[in-house]
């Protein structure tokens, strides 16, 4: 196959799938170059604005020239600077001065490139958790919706994936809940903990804004003040080198790797329950489980789950040897390493969120397959239950003790060795020796009553602690989503 040349199609040309397949628009556009030099943009407006209102020799016909040009960025000849100066940002401010004339002598008037670079990333981090945010509330709310549903259905518990005591299906979905509520709490921390860089000069002593205003301090704080504001941020950094504290990045990717691994238990939770028939995530009219096996029902969109998931929780390695490497005042050798981990994570949690509310909204229950399940374990489970029962009637504990090892054993073996079914409480009927609890028997086995206090649980704590925290998103809360490819 002879090699594509540089003028081929999109076909040609390795596209990242984050963005290519799965990521949303707003996600996507949140991380485009079009935001990001339109950003940068808006804070040579800002800076301008600023220093103007304090009393530097900048006019309003500069300032209405640069508002009128924010969005006509030429990217072609940004591209070509860039090529020529070796300097992304030199390039921009040639570019957007060759559109603004009269602002050209003070666009960028004493800042430095980390200016816009750095106070513009942590724009885009603070956008990208206000676009998580609502995503994560509804994937909370709808298995909510479901965990009340399910509240007081029992169902077999599991402990090392062994049978263990019955829960409920709606208190097993409230062990996801939980997780995925103290994700939204550590996400708004992370988001309200981002500050501005704000306006800090070239090793972030602010010289040379200090020159600019000569030598007028409390004009430089001011100056700070205003386009942090103007930002939309309340407070800055107080103290930067060139760069803001690249500690503030494992901060951000450290609660997107910890998303990450709640949806990867939950997905792994689901494809296991899929596995017994228990619980299936959503299978279209259409859709194909395997080439070769048509009567496959794969879960595929749990398993995509874990797959990026597992992805998302990798890279919070990235700002942590970053942040271990800045020598100083800064380096450059974060740049290019934040370019990837940063927008990756952002897209990788933003699909993994969407794909698991599609999850979340047509979750299949099979209550057959769960009753089945529990009349397998539930005679064993009951062995307490038939010893406390026998010594009311009369019975000694250690006899009847030593009865029930012996017909559990029995039953285990046909289980076991023959692949029947779990016969014991039939032997238990066919023994006289218990013959004082045999109407008692249906009662002392109804599944309800082994699930102790889950359906209250559930109720309680989606009442006090689940819905109350989703109030803040109320709005965003309707609307359901796509799976994307």
């Amino acid at each position: 196959m002879a090699a594509p040349g540089e003028e081929g199609d999109a076909m040609s040309r390795y596209r990242s799938p984050l963005v290519s397949r799965y990521a949303s628009a707003e996600m996507a556009f949140n991380f485009s170059e079009r935001k990001k030099f339109g950003t940068w943009r808006r804070l040579w407006l800002y800076l301008a604005q600023a220093e103007k209102s304090l009393g530097l020799s900048i006019t309003d016909e500069q300032i209405q020239e640069m508002e009128a040009n924010l969005d006509n960025i030429d990217f072609q000849m940004a591209a070509e600077e860039e090529k020529k100066l070796r300097h992304d940002v030199m390039a921009h401010v040639h570019t957007f001065a060759h559109c603004c004339p009269k602002a050209a002598a003070i666009i960028h008037l004493g800042a430095t490139s980390c200016y816009v670079g750095d106070n513009t990333d942590l724009i885009v981090l603070r956008d990208g958790f206000n676009i998580l945010l609502p995503k994560l509330a509804r994937v909370i709310s709808r298995l909510a919706d479901f965990a009340e549903k399910y509240a007081g259905v029992p169902t077999l518990g599991f402990t090392h994936y062994q049978p263990a005591q019955l829960t409920t299906v709606g208190k097993r979905c409230c062990l996801w809940i939980q997780d995925l509520c103290m994700d939204l709490q550590n996400l708004e921390r992370a988001r309200d903990d981002l500050r501005f860089r704000g306006v800090k000069g070239t090793t972030g002593t602010q010289a040379s804004f200090l020159q600019l205003f000569e030598g007028d301090h409390s004009k430089v704080e001011e100056l700070d003040r205003l386009v942090t504001a103007k930002a939309g941020f309340k407070r800055a950094y107080m103290v930067t080198g060139q760069t803001y504290s690249r500690k503030v990045d494992i901060g951000v990717l450290a609660v997107l790797a910890s998303l990450g691994a709640s949806i990867h238990k939950i997905c792994t939770d689901i494809r296991l329950l899929a596995n017994l028939k228990e619980i299936e995530e959503p299978f279209e009219k259409d859709q194909i489980g395997s080439s070769a096996m048509p009567y496959k029902r794969n879960p595929m969109r749990s398993e995509r789950c874990c797959s990026l998931a597992r992805h998302l929780m990798t890279l919070v390695m990235d700002p942590l040897q970053t942040a271990a490497v800045q020598w100083f005042e800064r380096t450059l050798d974060d740049s290019a390493n934040r370019r990837v981990c940063l927008a990756e994570a952002f897209l990788t949690a933003d699909i993994i969120l969407s794909t698991l509310q599609n999850i979340s909204e047509g979750l299949v229950v099979y209550p057959k397959v769960i009753e089945r399940r529990i009349r397998q374990e539930l005679p064993f489970m009951a062995t307490e239950n038939i010893i406390m029962a026998m010594v009311k009637a009369g019975g000694n504990r250690q006899d009847c003790h030593e009865k029930i090892r012996v017909l559990s054993q029995q039953a285990a073996a046909v289980v076991k060795q023959e692949g029947g079914d779990n016969d014991f409480i039939a032997r238990v009927r066919a023994d006289p020796y218990f013959s004082p609890i045999h109407k008692q028997l249906e009662s002392l086995l109804d599944p309800s009553s082994f699930t102790g206090r889950a359906p209250q649980q559930v109720a309680k704590f989606l009442k006090e602690e689940v819905r109350p925290a989703l109030i803040p998103y109320q709005s965003k809360m309707g609307g359901k989503v796509e799976l994307a490819l």
